[in-house]
């Protein structure tokens, strides 16, 4: 089973990014995350539900260390320790957030490839949200295209606690190598693939794919306001896109 937005060690529930020109940024979010009949965001980028799922923050110069990349925040069993392991294994500590007390709160990882990821404490679970409808605006799906998956895949495993299994890719003329990142070896939630071409349409980042009510909209909607349909998936119902500012992402329909 596929879910990437679940709560516990390996779920992801929020991703952030800092911008330049961010009043045309958000404008750009606004517009291709809201369309359809039943939209799943609203114009302040929140979720259908009022959740704040995704976070736009304008580019300070605090934030100028961090890459322009969508951040996912993946749920880790202890911050400080999955840290210690990413510079360790060859990854690389961006910011790392503590309390009074020197607790660890929060940390900001590139790994070996340069994908930026944060790693936040396991999030309590809330009865509440859990009865409500799955058809809300999320972080559906995880995926990162790197030259070497085998070891992108050992890396994420000691990181951040994910278990892994091997996608078969048989005679696929796209993918070299595939994994499945899997929370208790049975929630899929991401995916590291390397593809068989050494021309990949996208650097490695980590891409968040953002559910839509109507994709066909939110596509047209990408030109239309000074971004770029990168790659069309037909099957999947999915594009990746590339926002005004070079950002990549992904749009799924939801």
């Amino acid at each position: 089973m596929r879910k990437t937005f679940v709560q516990g060690v390996g779920g992801v529930l929020s991703a952030d990014i800092a911008v330049p020109d961010h009043e045309r940024e958000l404008a750009f979010y606004s517009k291709i995350l809201t369309t359809g009949d039943d939209p799943l965001w609203r114009d302040d980028l929140m979720n259908n539900l009022g959740m704040p799922i995704i976070g736009l923050g304008a580019r300070t110069p605090e934030y100028d260390d961090l890459p322009l990349q969508w951040m996912p925040h993946i749920q880790v069993a202890d911050v400080a320790a999955s840290a210690a392991f990413a510079i360790n294994i060859g990854g690389k500590e961006l910011m790392h957030g503590k309390d009074e007390d020197g607790q660890s709160q929060w940390a900001v990882l590139l790994d070996p490839n340069g994908a930026a990821f944060g790693i936040v404490p396991v999030v309590a679970a809330d009865s509440d949200s859990a009865d409500k409808s799955e058809r809300v605006g999320c972080v559906a799906w995880l995926s990162l295209a790197v030259p070497d998956a085998s070891s992108s895949m050992e890396f994420y495993r000691q990181v951040v606690g994910w278990d892994a299994g091997s996608i078969d890719t048989g005679e696929n003329e796209e993918y070299a190598a595939r994994f499945e990142m899997q929370i208790d070896n049975e929630i899929a939630a991401a995916e590291i693939c390397q593809l068989r071409s050494d021309e990949n349409v996208i650097p490695p980042v980590w891409l968040i794919h953002l559910p839509v009510d109507d994709l066909a909209e939110s596509l047209q909607r990408v030109g239309e306001s000074g971004g770029k349909v990168v790659k069309e998936f037909t099957e999947a119902r999915s594009a990746i896109v590339r926002d005004p500012v070079g950002v990549y992402l992904a749009l799924q329909a939801g």
